[in-house]
């Protein structure tokens, strides 16, 4: 009989959390999703929906409001049944999808909204009970209620979910109180009189100044977003990705089902009038009131007890990945697996919360947060079913339409309920991201942010394909640098750099031949990193050459054909003639591939300078000075130089030698029209009548001197121009592809 090693079932942070009780589908994630949507707003709220919007638009609010959940729980359900999901529910499931600061950046406002709850229904339970005692101490109330609440979460998730099956108990009870007196006779309003589409009267409390559909949208939307309190126990369930999609999707089902008939039920049994100005009127027109209050009470109590156990596991979460201060004492758990320090935290902002005495502030904000959550849910599903990876292959499929219309729905409610605290909470996950990324997060999980990159790379080269063939004004330095001697690439290292700083790129080609040093592979490897370091795009590859000059021909040849292909030939120009021959015919493979090169001359003693001015030098054109949209050899020297005059906030000169005074004038105008079209500012502009070769001796100094690349290459000349101008030289043939007036 085959064995299976428990690691490959188990979620990918499962080695550092120690073993605990484990639930199955309806302690786990059934009962506690379900006590949380059958809350206060289904008690006292109801019939205040049904009774200003009527009943066909009280049932059109109750079924966009859970449409939208609904759409969300498959979503979550699918990527569930994906994934071998981790503690912390709904950040386990985003950070394995769009990595840690996506996650992170999320689950930090989630759990704080998750804890903040808390104190929001610690408050609700706190005015249903004032309502039966209402001589009590509202503080001491809450303070008694939250004693309970944490001290039943502190011993353990076990003895919560003991209690929450008493809670169900009520709620049922309630719940056949209200099915009693609809069969006894509740319902005494006939059918053709119930009001099928409501006047939105408003509530008592503004004096019934009016509202509309979508405020009391609003109002109710909140009763639906329970559907993360069984995900939340996604690290003590035996089974989540069985528990979590069967836990979750039945308890919106039941929940909505219960809705629609007590809805129904209010229409039949209790004027408009009387449903939007009574708030208890499910209280007053059931069988028996008493089980309906004590549902009322359980149900606060419930959700706020489903929070106070979900909160801390999403606190230990972020702690297993080091996303918060603290975080190896924040992830500790007890042998018997519960987070007891995540617990304390959370205990803590509940009661500094319980302290402000009034939440409705920030309750908005909190609803917010909850929306943003199942927002993300629905984008992480809908971008892998985009993408088409093997990766992607959920046992629960659903259709692309729901992820968007998940999606779609919870941003449209958010801006409905609230547009400034919806950007205010769309603000503040940004500040965390923002934080987030600045850390440079570590972890063993795996996401699909490369493979989401790589699809749209995928569709921009297709969209790119189909353009027209000239590309001028996209075009970017993209350079491929062969290398034998990795102490060459340190050398011209910086210069590299600055010509493709900050959008271009570097293709370095280790090129392991007989001349080659053995440790070429891992070096053209470190200074691939160390491009990558300085914000420059890199990638290298190592090729076996046995031939230098063929290999690298080869290569150029089949790079040519990639999306990313290199647009430019970095070459260092050799020492002696010894390979005069195979440059000449790499300068010529490369013209043949659409490829411009660069052949760099370093001096020996000044190397770079100071980097402070740069020098290009334009052919005598004589007689004629006439600027066209094709200039010659000099739009890749004069954006190789512009390069580098930005990079390195250089002087930049341009220089010819003429024969006569005449040629000197429409020398001079042809470079001003130049630099004018190629808007290249504060470029100086120097025109010598002289010989070239002595005026190269005499020639302002500059740290860099550019030239065009003379066909066919004559690297004697070449070293004599580093020796004349004493400075390091950059030889420039175009490609034909880039344009310096474009």
């Amino acid at each position: 009989m085959a064995t299976v090693d428990p690691d490959i079932k188990a979620a990918p942070e499962a080695a550092i959390m120690p073993e605990g009780t484990k639930y199955g589908t309806f302690a786990g994630v059934f009962t506690p999703t379900l006590l949380t949507i059958l809350g206060v707003i289904m008690y006292l709220r109801t019939g205040w929906v049904v009774g200003n919007a009527g009943i066909f638009g009280g049932l059109l609010i109750i079924l966009m409001g859970f449409g939208i959940v609904l759409a969300t729980g498959l979503s979550m359900s699918s990527i569930t049944t994906n994934i071998r999901i981790g503690a912390g529910g709904a950040y386990s499931i985003i950070s394995q999808s769009l990595g840690l600061e996506v996650g992170g950046s999320v689950g930090i406002p989630l759990y704080l909204s998750q804890a903040l709850a808390v104190t929001m229904y610690l408050f609700g339970f706190r005015e249903g009970w004032m309502w039966v005692f209402p001589g009590h101490s509202a503080l001491l109330v809450d303070l008694i209620a939250f004693a309970l609440v944490f001290g039943i979460a502190y011993a353990s998730a076990g003895l919560a979910f003991r209690v929450q099956y008493g809670i169900l108990a009520i709620i049922v009870a309630s719940l056949i109180s209200v099915a009693v007196a609809a069969y006894t006779g509740s319902m005494t309003i006939p059918f053709e009189d119930v009001r099928l589409w409501g006047d939105f009267p408003g509530a008592p409390e503004d004096g019934f100044g009016g509202t509309s559909f979508w405020v009391v949208f609003a109002v109710f939307f909140p009763a639906a977003t329970g559907i993360m309190a069984g995900a939340n126990m996604s690290g003590e369930l035996e089974d989540p990705r069985r528990s979590i999609p069967l836990g979750t999707l039945s308890a919106i089902g039941v929940s909505l089902v219960i809705y629609v008939l007590l809805a129904f039920w209010l229409a039949r049994s209790a004027a408009p009038n009387d449903l939007v100005s009574n708030y208890t009127i499910m209280i007053d027109r059931a069988f028996w009131g008493p089980p309906v209050v004590a549902g009322l009470l359980g149900a606060t109590f419930s959700s706020a007890l489903a929070s106070a156990v979900g909160a801390p596991r999403i606190l230990q979460a972020l702690g297993n990945h080091d996303i918060l201060p603290n975080s190896a004492w924040i992830a500790q758990r007890t042998r018997s697996g519960e987070p007891r320090n995540a617990m304390l935290i959370t205990a803590g902002i509940v009661l500094a919360a319980l302290m402000v005495r009034d939440l409705n502030t920030i309750a908005p904000l909190i609803t917010m947060f909850f929306l943003i959550t199942y927002t993300m849910i629905n984008v992480v599903v809908f971008i892998e079913q985009s993408m088409g990876l093997v990766s992607f292959r959920p046992l629960l499929r659903v259709p692309r339409f729901v992820s968007f219309a998940g999606a779609a729905g919870c941003l449209l409610a958010m801006f409905i309920i609230n547009p400034t605290f919806g950007l205010m909470a769309l603000g503040v996950v940004v500040v965390f991201y923002s934080l987030l990324v600045r850390r440079s997060l570590d972890t063993d999980l795996a996401d699909v942010r490369s493979g989401l990159f790589v699809s749209v790379a995928e569709w921009a080269a297709k969209q790119v394909k189909n353009l027209s063939a000239s590309q001028e004004r996209a075009w970017k330095p993209n350079l491929l640098v062969p290398v034998e001697d990795a102490d060459t690439l340190r050398g011209s290292f910086l210069l590299i750099q600055d010509i493709v700083a900050p959008k271009g790129s570097v293709n370095v080609l280790g090129l392991n031949g007989p001349d080659a040093s053995a440790d070429l592979p891992d070096r053209v490897e470190d200074l691939t990193v160390a491009f990558r370091k300085n914000d420059v795009f890199a990638s290298s590859a190592i090729v076996d050459a046995q031939h230098f000059t063929p290999s690298l021909t080869a290569s150029m040849q089949t790079l040519r054909s990639a999306f990313f292909n290199p647009n430019i030939l970095f070459l260092p120009l050799p020492p002696t003639n010894e390979r005069s021959d195979s440059y000449a015919h790499l300068v010529q493979a490369a013209e043949g591939q659409h490829m411009g090169v660069l052949l760099y001359a370093p001096h020996n003693r000044a190397g770079l300078g100071q980097r402070e001015t740069v020098n290009v030098w334009i052919n005598d054109r004589s007689p004629d000075w006439t600027v066209r949209m094709d200039i010659g050899n000099l739009d890749l020297l004069l954006l190789a130089a512009y390069k580098l005059k930005r990079n390195w906030q250089a002087h930049m000169r341009l220089l010819t030698v003429v024969e006569t005074e005449e040629d000197a004038a429409d020398a001079h105008d042809f470079l001003s029209t130049v630099v004018d079209l190629a808007r290249i500012p504060e470029a100086e502009i120097v025109v010598r009548v002289d010989t070239f070769t002595q005026f190269l001796h005499r020639a302002p100094q500059a740290d860099v001197n550019f030239f065009g690349l003379m066909r066919p290459p004559d690297f004697d000349k070449m070293r004599q121009f580093v020796d004349a101008t004493r400075s390091s030289c950059l030889f420039i043939r175009d490609s034909g592809q880039e344009n310096a007036l474009a």
